[in-house]
C-alpha cells in the first residue's frame, strides 16, 4: 500500500487527495491523544485514500471526531457524507451558508456536473452522500472546535467563496486555508520558494471580502498556511503581497471586460487569465516547458475565467438602474 501522507509534525498530517494528479489537492489530519480530525475531505472518489491513510498511520475511523470542509466545493467538502458513514463518532462542521448544500446535495452536485461536465464530473468526484443534519454543526463566525483539548478556531473568510472559513490551530498557528490562501502547486516552487496565485473558481467569488479575509487571517500572525493547493508554505511576508497582487490581477482582467459584448467574452477572459498565470509560472519555474505549464495549469485557466465572468454578471444584475455598466 502507497502511503500518500506528509507528516508535518505537531500531530498534522497533509494527505493527497489525488485529484486529477498527484499533489494537486490535499486535506488535512489533526491528531491530538485518541481524537482526530479531517480538515477538507477531497471528493468522495478520495474517501478511500483517506481511510487508507488512517491504516497505515495506525488510527481508526473510529477515532475521527470531526470532519470540517473549509468550504462546499467538491474538492474541499465533496466527500463529507461518504468519510461520515465510516466515522461513526464524527460530527460535520462547516460555514452555515454552505452546510445545507451537504445535507442536500442535489443541486450541489448538478451545479458541479454543469461546470465540469457529466462524464468528467463522475470520472473525478463521484456521488454526493448527503450529510444527516443531527451529525452536522453550522460553524458560526469564532466558533472553537476542542479537540481533545486542542483548539481549533473555525473563522468565516469570504472572499473566494461566500461560505468560506478557515481553521486556525491555536496550538502550532498554522491557519487550513482552503482557497483563501491561493494556490501553489509544488512543481512551480523555485529557488525563491513557492509561487501563489489566486484561484477565482465560479460562482461567489469577491474581491473586495477576500482581499478583507487575508488581512484578517494575517492579523493572528500565523507562522504557516495549510493550503488544499497544495502543503504548508511559511514565508507569509514575501507570498501575501504576491497573493494580493494576483487577486488585483485577476479581477482588472474581468473589469476590462465588463460592459463588452457577451459573445466571446468568455473565450477573451480565458486568454488573458491564461496568459497571465503562463507569465508567473514561467518567472517561478523556467525549466518547465511551455507544455508542461499549460498541462498543469488548463483546468485553472477555465475555472478562474468561468469565476470571473460570473462575478461580471453579478455586478450587472446589482447595477442600479440607468447606471453606467463600467465602475
Amino acid at each position: 500500500m502507497r502511503a500518500n501522507y506528509q507528516a508535518l509534525g505537531d500531530g498534522i498530517f497533509c494527505i493527497d487527495t489525488e485529484l486529477y494528479r498527484r499533489r494537486m489537492a490535499a486535506c488535512y489530519l489533526v491528531v491530538e491523544g485518541d481524537a482526530l480530525a479531517f480538515v477538507d475531505t477531497g471528493p468522495t472518489r478520495a474517501v478511500p485514500l483517506l481511510l487508507d491513510a488512517l491504516v497505515q498511520l495506525g488510527y481508526s475511523p473510529e477515532q475521527v471526531r470531526y470532519i470540517i470542509p473549509t468550504h462546499v466545493h467538491l474538492d474541499h467538502g465533496g466527500g463529507a457524507g461518504a468519510l461520515l458513514e465510516y466515522c461513526p463518532e464524527a460530527t460535520v462542521i462547516t460555514h452555515p451558508k454552505g452546510l445545507p448544500h451537504l445535507i442536500e446535495p442535489a443541486r450541489l452536485q448538478a451545479g458541479a456536473e454543469a461546470v465540469y461536465g457529466v462524464d468528467s464530473y463522475d470520472r473525478h468526484f463521484g456521488t454526493l452522500i448527503p450529510v444527516p443534519p443531527e451529525r452536522s454543526v453550522a460553524a458560526r463566525d469564532g466558533l472553537v472546535i476542542d479537540l481533545d483539548g486542542r483548539r481549533l478556531q473555525y473563522l468565516h473568510t469570504p472572499g473566494h467563496a461566500n461560505h468560506h472559513g478557515c481553521v486556525f490551530d491555536e496550538r502550532t498557528r498554522s491557519c487550513f486555508t482552503g482557497d483563501t490562501f491561493g494556490i501553489a502547486y509544488p512543481e512551480f516552487q523555485g529557488e525563491h520558494g513557492p509561487w501563489v496565485f489566486a484561484t477565482t473558481t465560479p460562482v461567489a467569488f469577491d474581491p473586495g471580502p477576500w482581499a478583507a479575509s487575508l488581512d484578517r487571517l494575517m492579523a493572528l500572525e500565523p507562522a504557516a498556511m495549510l493550503l488544499t493547493h497544495y502543503g504548508r508554505v511559511d514565508d507569509l511576508e514575501q507570498l501575501v503581497p504576491q497573493l494580493r497582487a494576483s487577486l488585483e490581477e485577476m479581477t482588472a482582467i474581468a473589469l476590462s471586460e465588463e460592459g463588452s459584448a457577451a459573445e466571446g467574452r468568455f473565450e477573451r477572459i480565458r486568454a488573458r487569465v491564461a496568459a497571465n498565470l503562463f507569465a508567473g509560472a514561467q518567472q517561478h519555474a523556467p525549466a518547465l516547458s511551455a507544455g508542461q505549464i499549460n498541462a498543469l495549469l488548463d483546468g485553472d485557466y477555465n475555472l478562474n475565467a468561468q469565476g470571473l465572468e460570473v462575478w461580471l454578471q453579478r455586478r450587472a444584475r446589482a447595477a442600479p438602474a440607468g447606471e453606467g455598466s463600467r465602475h
